[in-house]
């Protein structure tokens, strides 16, 4: 699955570098979103295919996917990641006021997707692995088998001199009171 997001950034450099005789065709602004659409693109389908090897479920949320990156490659890259996708996707979306992308631009963009490309391709495999630590090793007794644990758990009776805290404004905040005033 790593080819799609490749070809998808060939095919997003064709657009970018159109042959001879074509490039009158399509306006170099409206080539330039339609190749950052592809490397948006490519950057999700590589993503995907990443967090498909490590956890199937992240695939799902896309904020998720790109913050936990961070735990599973250096800081540097998942922030690289991060920047690089939301300015594509800030150039993806149409504005009328706003003019389009310059190729170069775009180009610039273009090397950083395949420089996070080769990031993500190199993340050792001892990273992306998921460790496992086996249940027989946390037991006394290796023959017997962990109590299931209760369907539902039961709710815990507040204790006596600790009340049930009420909900307000988080922590370190205090309540803005309310100003009444009179005309």
């Amino acid at each position: 699955m790593k080819n799609n997001a490749r070809e998808l950034v060939s095919a997003a450099e064709a657009l970018l570098r159109p042959p001879a005789g074509t490039a009158g065709a399509l306006s170099p602004g409206v080539r330039a979103r339609a190749a950052a659409v592809l490397l948006r693109l490519a950057l999700d389908q590589r993503l995907d295919d990443f967090w498909h090897g490590i956890a199937p479920g992240m695939t799902r949320v896309a904020k998720h996917r790109m913050l936990c990156l961070e735990a599973y490659t250096d800081r540097r890259t998942a922030r690289r990641w991060r920047l690089t996708w939301s300015a594509l996707s800030g150039v993806c979306h149409h504005r009328v006021p706003e003019l389009p992308p310059m190729p170069a631009e775009i180009q610039a963009r273009l090397l950083e997707v395949n420089a996070l490309l080769d990031a993500l391709d190199a993340a050792p495999p001892a990273v992306t692995a998921v460790t496992r630590v086996p249940v027989q090793g946390l037991l006394a007794d290796p023959t017997t088998a962990p109590a299931a644990a209760p369907a539902t758990t039961p709710a815990r009776e507040p204790r006596a001199g600790h009340p049930v805290p009420k909900p307000g404004p988080p922590p370190g905040r205090g309540v803005v009171p309310r100003v009444v005033g009179t005309l």
